[in-house]
């Protein structure tokens, strides 16, 4: 019993070797002996104790069967196969760790970076800077761009030492834009210039200068023009527009001339503003320009610029005068006079000012209230800067040499 109980072991641990799978069997195994062990217990005599000391010998058989060695055997099967993923998993880690290193560095020091870092955070390129544009540092008949944003308004408490150099800078740079500025009257003399800047109200300087050269060759001199037939005066004077109350003026300030100062005209203001209309501007155009003395002419162009410039906020042209004079040297008055007139004639116009165009943007408080595209707003120019003639039929050298062409005379064009 012993021997096949013994073989029995050998046979099932051989049968675990061979089949691995059929371990279920052993429980049956263990229920048949349990109940032969419940038999030789019920019995009696020697054949119960015989029999149940096969039991008792095959128990530590059963114990030592080696079907429970075999298990683990079974389970370190697969385990031997699953220790290539076991040990794969680090390699998989580290791989992925090399990987990962040069992301790391990149975000660092931003040297290396990987295809994924550059899909995640894409490097945006800075937009080129914009260049700003400022007024021209020679004059030239072309107008330079202005700056593409906003120019800094100078602030409402702007101390009267700012606004004076701001104003300063103004004229420094409409100087250096037009250095071939000049009175926009066609003359020879005081007394023609006298005779223009009266005709000139409520019309252009062209259509004075296109009108001018027919009456001065028919009365050369104020004792010429104050003896003349008014009808055939008026009918001279009919495209300047208003003829007939510019017939009465120019007349009446050639007779005063004649009568009161020997037919010649007076340099001084007190005397010149005594003669048939006359006023304070036409005195100081022909005080600057015939005879040499400094002053401001206040017409409507140098009103509305002063006043868009913020260098004064005075209405009565008496009143700007006095402001804008006190924040220049007196010897600059009559070049300040042309400056803002001619800037104010080509590109700071009254209804759409040409502000893409302007070369003194950057100074400007108004920038804004025109036409900012540069493009657009070189269509706005006028005269020399749009390339067009200018105002006088016989204009200085200097303004032809700075490209200004001479205006075509009345019936021309």
């Amino acid at each position: 019993m012993g021997e096949q109980v013994s073989d029995g072991g050998k046979g099932t641990a051989e049968a675990a070797k061979r089949s691995p799978s059929k371990e279920p069997e052993e429980k049956p195994r263990k229920k048949a002996a349990s109940r032969r062990t419940a038999a030789g217990k019920a019995g009696s005599g020697k054949a119960s104790d015989d029999e149940t000391a096969p039991a008792r010998k095959a128990a530590p058989a059963r114990k030592a069967a080696p079907a429970s060695k075999a298990a683990p055997a079974r389970k370190a099967a697969p385990a031997s196969k699953a220790a290539p993923a076991s040990k794969a998993a680090p390699a998989r880690k580290a791989a992925h760790a090399r990987k990962a290193a040069p992301a790391k560095k990149a975000a660092a020091g931003g040297r290396t970076t990987t295809p994924s870092a550059r899909k995640v955070t894409p490097i945006k390129k800075a937009p080129p800077p914009r260049k700003q544009l400022v007024a021209p540092k020679k004059a030239t008949a072309a107008v330079r761009a202005a700056p593409a944003k906003t120019v800094v308004k100078p602030a409402g408490d702007e101390s009267r030492t700012a606004l004076v150099r701001r104003a300063r800078r103004i004229n420094r740079e409409l100087a250096e834009v037009y250095p071939y500025a000049h009175p926009e009257l066609d003359f020879e003399n005081p007394f023609q210039l006298v005779v223009a800047t009266v005709l000139s109200a409520q019309t252009t300087d062209l259509r004075v200068n296109q009108t001018t050269p027919a009456l001065f060759a028919k009365y050369p001199t104020p004792e010429d023009l104050a003896a003349a037939d008014p009808e055939e005066v008026e009918e001279i004077l009919r495209p300047t527009g208003f003829f007939r109350a510019k017939t009465k003026s120019v007349i009446g300030l050639s007779k005063a001339l004649t009568e009161d100062f020997g037919g010649e005209v007076p340099g001084r203001l007190e005397d010149l503003v005594k003669l048939p209309g006359v006023g304070r501007k036409t005195a100081f155009v022909v005080l600057g320009n015939a005879f040499g003395r400094p002053g401001i002419t206040v017409d409507t162009h140098f009103q509305r610029l002063v006043r868009r410039w913020r260098w004064t906020a005075e209405t009565d042209p008496d009143k700007i005068e006095a402001a804008v004079g006190a924040l220049f040297p007196k010897s600059d008055w009559t070049d300040l006079s042309h400056h803002v007139i001619w800037h104010g004639r080509r590109i700071c116009h009254a209804r759409k000012p040409a502000c893409g165009a302007c070369p003194i943007a950057p100074l400007c408080p108004a920038y804004g209230e025109g036409e900012t595209d540069p493009e657009k707003a070189r269509k706005l120019l006028k005269y020399e800067k749009g390339g067009l003639p200018g105002q006088r039929l016989n204009p200085p050298q200097s303004y032809l040499d700075a490209g200004g062409r001479p205006a075509p005379p009345l019936g021309a064009g």
